[in-house]
């Protein structure tokens, strides 16, 4: 009888090999993500993490953002990081927290985030694909290379962010039309008139239920206690108030993601 053919002790080793990569891997990426850190959506414009600038200028810097969103629609956030909470490519790393915070109008993705890693010296502005003809890689390299750069490496990171700003607003500036609103004012008028809508419901709901208990109280042995004295029914309730008052968050007008999305447009640079 032929005996069967034994593998090459070389092709034996090579499947293992192939065999371990395929089962190890995944398990490679999944590390490899769990190290990655994607920040939760900022409720601001101008998110100064690191503390490179004053509260007065991180004040007007917002306004700033805010007023343009209401002009435009355009949403532009700028995140200034000790450092990237990630061994990914900053590109690739900010696409994904771009994305995540939903920076920009769901229909128009007109969204655009500024990063900035100061223990890194790196940045890079992310594009949403509604924005990428106003601006292209190209603009935004020139912006972070020519226009940012030359503030930060001196570190004068309040005019650097300045006109980076400003740059960034310039390219952008009319490609859509604002309502005169932004999206978190939007949503929190559209909640008053849900709450005028429901509150008629919630008042004649309160008062048959205080009625219940009046009635439930004047039950006497049976029947109803009228008291003389008070000159009608007896009854009993309890004062009580409420505060509608919205939050406050110290001045600042609220940012709250559209929607938008990312294809990874955009560019960055070191100093």
């Amino acid at each position: 009888m032929e005996q069967p053919k034994r593998l090459p002790p070389q092709f034996s080793f090579a499947k293992q090999l192939t065999f371990c990569i395929a089962v190890f891997l995944p398990f490679l990426a999944i590390n490899a993500h769990a190290a990655e850190v994607i920040p939760p959506k900022p409720d601001r414009y101008f998110n100064d993490y690191a503390g490179v600038v004053s509260k007065e200028a991180a004040r007007r810097f917002n306004e700033q953002l805010a007023q343009f969103e209401r002009d435009t629609s355009d949403q532009v956030v700028v995140a200034v990081f000790p450092k990237m909470q990630s061994d990914s490519d900053i590109a690739d790393y900010t696409q994904r927290v771009a994305q995540a915070w939903g920076v920009g109008q769901k229909e128009r993705r007109n969204g655009v985030v500024l990063f900035v890693f100061i223990q890194d010296r790196k940045m890079f502005i992310q594009v949403g694909y509604g924005l990428e003809g106003a601006l292209p890689d190209a603009t935004a390299f020139d912006i972070t290379e020519y226009q940012i750069k030359s503030h930060f490496k001196s570190n004068d990171y309040e005019g650097g962010l300045a006109a980076g700003i400003d740059s960034i607003l310039k390219a952008i500036r009319g490609e859509y039309k604002g309502t005169g609103k932004t999206v978190r004012e939007t949503r929190g008028r559209e909640k008053e008139r849900m709450f005028d809508r429901i509150m008629p419901n919630v008042l004649l709901f309160f008062f048959f239920t205080m009625f219940l208990f009046f009635l439930s109280r004047l039950k006497w042995r049976g029947g109803y206690h009228y008291s003389s004295s008070g000159g009608g029914w007896a009854s009993s309730f309890g004062g009580g108030g409420s505060d509608s008052g919205g939050s406050s968050d110290g001045g600042f007008s609220g940012f709250s993601g559209g929607g938008g999305s990312f294809g990874g447009g955009g560019a960055g640079s070191s100093w």
